[in-house]
């Protein structure tokens, strides 16, 4: 786990070619495109793929960007911004994972089949400060609905982010720092 203050910024399309230079701990702020999903767009994803359609957006490199944001006040792309709980996502995620997919942001631990998948595919799974929601919207240049309206706050969206504060947690060694960080405090 890296302890040093270094922050490595990142362009979100890069993330998984750049996923063996993260170790757990390290700071990255990215920049770039996200897609919002959650568990509702999740379940639309693998009926989609179940029936042999193509996602609304290409998967292979993307990251997804587990939040349903609020409507955007006067002036703002987007309203508040900040991640959901990641677990809820974990029985879709290795299969995204396998298909192309180079990393989520969230907040929240990950199973052991997603951590593996994350190392199979040599992705990466950020956190972002859950209730910090407020500040990350700050981050949030441009956002646009692409899929699932019905859906409102859990539409799929488009958002280009720059310089969004988060911690890698999950590696593409099998580095994970919610039992390293368990570990370390045990010790003390």
């Amino acid at each position: 786990m890296n302890n040093d203050c270094e922050i490595i910024e990142v362009r979100a399309e890069e993330l998984k070619r750049r996923a063996e230079e993260f170790r757990c701990g390290d700071k990255i702020l990215l920049t770039g495109t996200v897609y919002t999903s959650r568990d509702a767009a999740h379940k639309r994803f693998m009926k989609m793929l179940d029936d042999g359609e193509k996602l609304p957006f290409e998967l292979e490199n993307a990251v997804i960007y587990y939040a349903g944001p609020t409507p955007a006040p006067e002036g703002k792309p987007i309203g508040s911004c900040g991640p959901t709980t990641s677990g809820r996502m974990d029985r879709f995620a290795p299969r995204l994972l396998d298909l192309g997919l180079g990393g989520m942001i969230g907040k929240g631990e990950r199973c052991k089949e997603v951590r593996d998948a994350i190392v199979r595919n040599k992705a990466v799974y950020l956190c972002a400060v859950g209730g910090a929601g407020a500040l990350a919207c700050n981050c949030i240049k441009s956002c646009e609905v692409i899929a699932f309206e019905d859906l409102g706050c859990e539409s799929v969206k488009r958002l280009y982010v720059e310089k969004f504060p988060l911690i890698v947690a999950d590696d593409c060694f099998g580095g994970d720092i919610f039992s390293q960080g368990r570990a370390k405090y045990a010790q003390v």
